[in-house]
């Protein structure tokens, strides 16, 4: 990371080289976290910052590749998540950041999470152009001095190296402490009980103009409906609150580059993220947390109102959706499983615009695998002792039929074809491969069956359908589902 002297706020925050935070970070490991009250004043602090970059080397120049600038301290809210588990065991996300008390060096809070960046850096203009992200920390508020500590998986072998420092002083006078935005109307789905004891849910909408805030609830709550009827969190739904916020645009609709459509939106989200036109993000943050820092949240579900087929999802940052595509059910509940559970997607033969030719190792995503040894696979103990691993399934029927399916889709999105007509594509698709997928002798059973990630050879999912494979929206594979029980469990404090 680069030392930028021109990011040097004292007394707020003090960017530290990489070597140096190494050394703090492993000594504060070994100490116990402090309880929630000893340390904090229950409410929620936002560290703003700017992580900019590129490829590391690109272009020839010896310049780093990663670099991460403050751009702000917010004072939030009472802080939603739970008091009891506070330090992430998970261990998922591309990224980890730990909250560390500067006079003991004992880690408070700790949680892992992934980011636009980390997904752009993937890309073809990652190696040609420097872009910048603005993204957000938030965590339970301190009463003294802490040190956060940013750290990032390595593409060898998954382990984490420190890549970023602030030193924050929540007494400061930057820290904003203006009252939050009213711009929006808070309302509740469903509440269950105290937010540090639920996990909070927040669904905004994007492109829905005054007049069509009827429309939006309408959405938000069949969409919600539609998540709770899906195992497990149909099961888990008591562990839930879910909340809603009108957020009214001057415009209807989102926009979409590749069709030529712009529209001003509430939250600015657009289509064509990175180059793929059924990818949809915002990139305002900023706009985006002070909009949702209105209600307690730790998830977020933005509504797209419009019928391309379109969304995404980044763990813990938030997952969006298109409302009227045919496959709208399917999109919510998966792209929410990569928000949610960091769930990779599972699919091979979609074209997408990250680079899937580097050197393989173990993902940190719980439902995919580069492990063959049963010793090692993530889900090995769910494996019938009988099952052949790695477990064969008609692979090159499949590719087959896919390779047909793609060629026609490309089709379509040239020459901009209704909607109507991806709709009819995707059903037919569902229709061969639900079956297909499900033939005997290794259909619906648990093994490591070749095919996941974004790659045909070397990677591996526990099943050969799955809501993270197909649009078949019936039921997240047996690992999935045990990923998504881990985290209802540790956002609940169990």
């Amino acid at each position: 990371m680069r030392f930028d002297s021109a990011s040097f706020r004292p007394p707020v925050v003090l960017l530290l080289a990489p070597l140096l935070i190494g050394s703090l970070c492993a000594a504060g490991r070994t100490g116990p976290p402090s309880g929630f009250d000893d340390w904090s004043d229950g409410a929620t602090l936002r560290l703003d910052y700017q992580h900019s970059g590129r490829l590391p080397g690109a272009g020839g120049g010896a310049e780093p590749g990663e670099t991460f600038a403050l751009d702000g301290l917010r004072r939030e809210g009472p802080w939603p998540g739970s008091r009891a588990n506070l330090v992430d065991a998970l261990n998922l996300g591309e990224y980890r950041f730990e909250v560390r008390d500067r006079a003991t060096n004992r880690a408070l809070y700790a949680q892992g999470f992934s980011s636009i960046y980390a997904e752009w850096e993937t890309t073809d203009e990652a190696a040609v152009l420097r872009r910048s992200f603005g993204e957000s920390l938030r965590f339970p508020f301190p009463k003294r001095p802490v040190q956060v500590v940013v750290q990032r998986r390595q593409r060898t072998d998954q382990s984490l190296r420190e890549v970023a420092s602030f030193v924050v002083d929540p007494a400061a006078r930057e820290v904003r402490r203006d009252p939050i935005t009213s711009r929006g109307t808070v309302w509740t789905l469903f509440e269950n009980g105290p937010a540090e004891r639920k996990v909070d849910l927040l669904v905004l909408g994007d492109g829905y103009g005054a007049q069509e805030m009827g429309k939006f609830h309408d959405d938000a709550k069949r969409l919600v409906e539609t998540l709770f009827a899906t195992p497990p969190f149909r099961e888990r739904r008591g562990d839930f609150n879910v909340r809603a916020i009108d957020t009214p645009s001057e415009d209807s609709g989102v926009d979409r580059p590749s069709d030529g459509v712009f529209r001003r939106s509430a939250l600015n989200l657009t289509y064509d993220i990175f180059g793929s036109e059924r990818y949809a993000l915002t990139l305002d943050n900023i706009g985006l947390r002070e909009t949702a820092a209105q209600a307690p949240y730790e998830f977020i579900e933005i509504l797209i109102n419009g019928e391309k087929y379109g969304g995404g999802g980044i763990y813990n940052l938030y997952a969006t959706c298109a409302t009227r595509s045919g496959s709208t059910s399917y999109i919510f509940v998966h792209e929410f499983g990569h928000h949610f559970a960091g769930l990779a997607d599972e699919y091979y033969t979609s074209e997408v615009a990250y680079d899937t030719t580097t050197a393989i190792v173990e993902p940190w995503e719980p439902n995919i695998t580069a492990a063959t040894d049963r010793a090692a696979i993530k889900w090995g103990d769910l494996i019938a002792p009988g099952t052949p691993v790695p477990t064969p399934w008609d692979k090159e029927e499949y590719e087959a039929f896919e390779k047909g399916i793609q060629e026609r889709r490309r089709a379509l999105r040239a020459r901009q074809a209704p909607e109507a007509e991806m709709d009819a594509l995707f059903a037919e698709e569902l229709a061969f491969t639900r079956p297909h997928l499900a033939k005997p002798p290794h259909g619906g059973q648990v093994g490591v069956f070749e095919g996941g990630g974004y790659r045909a050879k070397g990677l591996y999912r526990c099943t050969t359908d799955c809501i993270m494979f197909t649009r078949n929206r019936e039921r997240f594979c047996p690992a999935c589902a045990r990923g998504i029980e881990r985290v209802i469990d540790w956002a609940t404090g169990r």
